[in-house]
């Protein structure tokens, strides 16, 4: 089957997705592409538009910013909140200025719902209602969030299969949207705006065939990130900001862990040993989207050489 962009795409300007789970390397494979190719990177990651965010987010040096520059960085303090709505804003006007000087835009993440938003648009979901989330809370104080995601994954398979049952908040919004309109989360999500993204897209995935080198390295990246001062990061962000385990920079993998074990929550052995399961969890959820992304070209990590696999996906993609 071929992989050209169909005809009806053909007059418009090309974007590249490079897409993966946490920790295989996209960053790494975005900067050979962009010296290779007039690319312009976009991040498209959750964590990283927050300001003071860096060892735990793995966000590249100044170095590395200087000679391969990525647009969405450091772009909201801590105590901020961000969206998949403010997100496809941002990243839209990025690539039209990117697009405007004849470049391309290399968008690389791996906030999975930020490049759905972006490709399809975003649903009309119900505006939150606190009647229901109130209700929500006290079944799960109740009952416990676990039991709450048993009945989500009775109610919306799909969304449980993406939501992780320690993730209270979106087992409580996807709960909450039902509740309100009758339909399940993933209904609603699948019916896009019709919004479409003007561009040609080459959509490439880079991760490791096996599961266990992926988790290997998310291990070893984590106690690197302690090492270069992870915990005294997250100590200094609470002397500067006003931050808690229900500010939403604080859902990100590891400042969480960090943030509970710094409460007094759990010991250090266990912020780390959480720290990880909770990446390898992200990991896994990450892997489930893409696989279900049938426009998703997946590199071959075992054979070598991905930029030549990433240079000639791009040129079929343009011939």
């Amino acid at each position: 089957m071929s992989h050209r962009v169909s005809d009806d795409k053909a007059g418009l300007p090309l974007a590249l997705f490079l897409m993966g789970p946490t920790a295989s390397g996209k960053t790494e494979l975005a900067v050979e592409l962009a010296q290779r190719l007039p690319c312009d990177i976009i991040s498209v990651d959750s964590a990283l538009v927050y300001r003071g965010m860096d060892i735990g987010t793995a966000k590249p040096g100044p170095e590395l910013l200087r000679e391969a520059p990525h647009r969405l960085i450091d772009i909201c303090d801590p105590t901020e909140a961000y969206s998949a709505a403010r997100f496809r804003e941002d990243a839209l006007r990025e690539m039209a200025a990117i697009s405007a000087r004849g470049r391309i835009p290399l968008l690389v993440g791996g906030t999975m719902l930020y490049f759905r938003a972006l490709q399809y648009g975003l649903s009309a979901l119900p505006e939150a209602d606190p009647a229901v989330r109130a209700r929500l809370e006290a079944e799960a104080a109740a009952d416990g969030w676990a039991a709450l995601h048993r009945r989500l994954a009775r109610i919306d398979p799909d969304a449980a299969a993406r939501i992780h049952p320690n993730d209270p908040q979106r087992i409580q919004r996807a709960l909450e949207v039902h509740a309100l309109t009758g339909t399940t989360l993933t209904e609603l999500q699948n019916r896009d705006g019709g919004q479409t993204l003007p561009y040609r897209l080459v959509k490439l995935v880079r991760s490791p065939r096996d599961r266990a080198v992926l988790h290997e390295r998310i291990e070893r990246r984590f106690h690197r990130m302690l090492e270069l001062g992870f915990e005294q990061e997250v100590r200094g962000l609470l002397q500067r900001w006003e931050l808690t385990l229900e500010t939403p920079s604080m859902r990100a993998v590891g400042y969480r862990q960090i943030l509970a074990y710094l409460r007094g929550s759990h010991s250090r052995e266990q912020m780390i040993e959480r720290g990880i399961a909770a990446t390898r969890q992200l990991a896994k959820r990450q892997l489930t989207w893409l696989r279900a992304d049938r426009e998703a070209r997946w590199l071959d990590e075992e054979a070598g050489n991905l930029l030549a696999q990433a240079l000639k996906l791009m040129e079929n993609a343009q011939t």
